[in-house]
């Protein structure tokens, strides 16, 4: 089965007619060999700088710039429930192989990576 991803769901729905996949579930379509799903715009964002070290909640001059080695991002509250399903769906043994189908820009990319 192949996997595609869309920044929106109306794209989604419509990536998924021209597929053929058809058979609607909670969060996705799927048939055809294709299951299409999608975001909601961002389903992830990064944690705010306390998150890094509770010395942060308060900004202060010296401690800047804050450069984290590693980026942490947290779920949004909202969107969460589609973030599991894109987890479930990415975590299928019959899933090999995952497409990109949001936006061709560094926006884009972003809300895909962050899936």
């Amino acid at each position: 089965m192949k996997l595609v991803i869309a920044e929106k769901p109306a794209v989604g729905q419509s990536l998924a007619a021209v597929l053929g996949a058809s058979e609607k579930k909670k969060g996705y379509l799927e048939g055809n060999g294709w299951i299409v799903s999608w975001c909601l715009g961002h389903l992830a964002d990064f944690i705010d700088a306390e998150g890094y070290d509770p010395k942060y909640a308060k900004w202060r001059r010296e401690d800047l710039p804050i450069l984290p080695e590693e980026w942490k991002y947290v779920v949004l509250k909202d969107r969460s429930a589609q973030f599991a399903v894109l987890r479930k769906l990415l975590l299928r043994d019959d899933v090999d192989e995952v497409v990109n189908a949001c936006d061709c820009a560094w926006e884009g990319e972003r809300i895909f990576r962050t899936a």
